[in-house]
């Protein structure tokens, strides 16, 4: 679900609303990060440790996580993908797209890994 909103609002920013596509990167994944933080404190990971220290370390993870995500994007929209477009069936899905994508599994690996580690440690 956190990867759907994330992604869905970066397409409506971007494709509908016409907003910058690395601000509409960061509006999706900061409704991601508050959808996130809640489910995987209810009902992830099921933590009952307080609620402060918890979003502090989310928070951080989010910064780290977020911070490998974009370059990745920014390194593959801006030298791997370029302008490529990819064709799928009826629709096409940008280089930018793409990148979106593949930076947005590489966020989701590492946001859960840093959270079921560090920050909803059992």
């Amino acid at each position: 679900m956190n990867t759907g909103i994330t992604l869905l609002t970066i397409f409506l920013c971007k494709s509908v609303l016409g907003v910058d596509p690395y601000i509409s990167n960061v509006i999706g994944y900061v409704c991601g990060l508050i959808n996130s933080f809640l489910w995987n404190k209810q009902w992830v990971f099921r933590s009952h440790e307080g609620f402060i220290g918890e979003a502090i370390r989310f928070g951080t993870g989010f910064g780290i996580c977020y911070g490998l995500q974009f370059a990745v994007v920014w390194w593959l929209s801006h030298g791997t993908f370029g302008e490529l477009v990819f064709p799928l069936g009826a629709f096409a899905i940008s280089g930018y797209g793409v990148a979106t994508l593949l930076g947005n599994v590489v966020y989701t690996v590492c946001n859960f890994l840093y959270n079921k580690i560090i920050t909803f440690k059992a």
